[in-house]
């Protein structure tokens, strides 16, 4: 399986799901999954452990994932930009000191 950047995959849902008008109806689906989320973490169900991905914890993340990118779309967000941006931020208020960017600069 090949690595994707938060940024092809924001590109990946724009071509299959990119429907500025329906941004209400994103943020129902968002929160929609962010409750379907909490139910499989109530059973603790994983993938790992069943197989099958369906209902799982791993399958209501990603649902998650896809409505938070297809709302970010709506408002041509770049993600991958916003993180830079906010990590060091988020960083500095709770004081930890091997942010964002020295973990890639390891990477490269």
């Amino acid at each position: 399986m090949s690595d994707m950047t938060i940024r092809a995959f924001q590109q990946y849902i724009h071509m299959k799901d990119h429907h500025p008008d329906l941004k209400l109806k994103y943020l129902q689906k968002l929160v929609e999954e962010v409750g379907e989320l909490a139910r499989a973490m109530r059973k603790e169900v994983l993938y790992s452990d069943t197989q099958n991905v369906k209902g799982t914890i791993d399958e209501e993340l990603y649902d998650v994932l896809y409505y938070v990118v297809a709302l970010a779309n709506t408002y041509a967000i770049d993600l991958e930009s916003v993180m830079h941006l906010k990590e060091p931020i988020s960083s500095t208020k709770y004081g930890q000191t091997d942010g964002l960017v020295r973990l890639i600069d390891k990477s490269l």
